[in-house]
């Protein structure tokens, strides 16, 4: 029987053995040694999913046949994303959305509509094809369209925004509805913007120079006491009832149709230059009245107070 000495130097001789044998038989070139570079220490997951953390968010897309696993698992495959291009988040088609993490995936997406959902701040920098945004009904607080140089339309109304940032680069802009907000400022000097509704703010300044191709201006219902529409020649209508405007210029907008500015604080208030108004409600302005038209001035459609008139000699 061998002793444990015995046993040790054995299998010491055997490794020794076996160890040289391999050294003479695999030369420098044999050996391949694959040390992945940073790319393929990527995460594999992160490559072909995109994270959706809100399970109503995921749920309405595999209702709607788009995450085609079937499965609330967090993730939406990135091809799944990609081929999207509109995308309808009506909550009648599921519970509310709070986090709408994972849109940024939809990079073809050209329409976005996210009606009454709970969502209160959204990241669309990522979506550079959409021209048509609907997130009426929402609690969002600001949105930044620096990255969306296709939108056309953008509809906001009745969120909670006290900031738009970005407008000027939306370069196709035509339609910027944020009615029923908290916006107490707002500028743009984007020239293709058409239609803009701000109605229901606490807007107390505007600057709208170099917004030439505005047609159609919603104001109701803000703290505004001036507006400077000199550059705004296009203009056909002009809602701005229940603000608190003392004088305004209408000198340069021959093409406005429309004028509805009751329930403001006019002191004075001259049309004369407006040969195309069809419509003119200016009641409930307490110290305004006499409005000034031009002799033989035909206007179809007249709204005024008791103590208004209309008159070409207004002193």
């Amino acid at each position: 029987m061998k002793t444990t000495l015995q046993r040790i130097t054995t299998v010491n001789a055997l490794f020794m053995i076996l160890f040289c044998i391999t050294i003479s038989c695999v030369n420098d070139e044999d050996i391949d040694i694959n040390i992945p570079d940073d790319g393929e220490n990527e995460d594999p997951v992160e490559e072909v999913y995109i994270a959706i953390p809100d399970g109503n968010f995921e749920q309405i897309l595999i209702n709607q046949g788009i995450d085609s696993d079937g499965k609330i698992n967090q993730l939406i495959s990135k091809p799944d994303a990609e081929k999207i291009s509109e995308l309808d988040l009506d909550v009648l088609r599921g519970s509310a959305i709070y986090d709408l993490t994972g849109i940024e995936g939809f990079v073809n997406l050209k329409k976005l509509s996210v009606y009454q959902h709970n969502i209160d701040r959204i990241d669309l920098s990522s979506n550079i094809l959409l021209d048509s945004v609907y997130l009426i009904a929402n609690y969002i607080t600001t949105i930044d369209v620096s990255n969306n140089p296709n939108l056309i339309l953008l509809d906001v109304r009745s969120n909670t925004l006290r900031s738009i940032k970005g407008i000027s680069n939306a370069t196709h802009l035509k339609n910027l509805d944020a009615s029923h907000n908290f916006l107490e400022e707002f500028s743009t000097h984007n020239e293709y913007l058409e239609v803009l509704h701000m109605s229901h703010n606490d807007l107390m300044s505007i600057n709208l120079n170099g917004a030439i191709r505005l047609r159609n201006i919603l104001l109701t219902t803000n703290l505004l006491t001036t507006i400077d529409l000199s550059t705004n020649t296009s203009l056909e209508t002009l809602l701005i009832l229940d603000n608190k405007i003392q004088n305004i210029s209408l000198e340069n907008n021959t093409n406005v149709k429309h004028l509805y500015i009751s329930g403001n604080s006019l002191l004075n208030l001259d049309v004369s230059n407006n040969q195309k108004l069809f419509q003119l409600k200016c009641e409930e302005n307490p110290d305004l009245t006499c409005i000034k038209i031009k002799s033989g001035q035909e206007i179809p459609s007249v709204l005024l107070s008791d103590t208004q008139e209309l008159n070409s000699d207004c002193n």
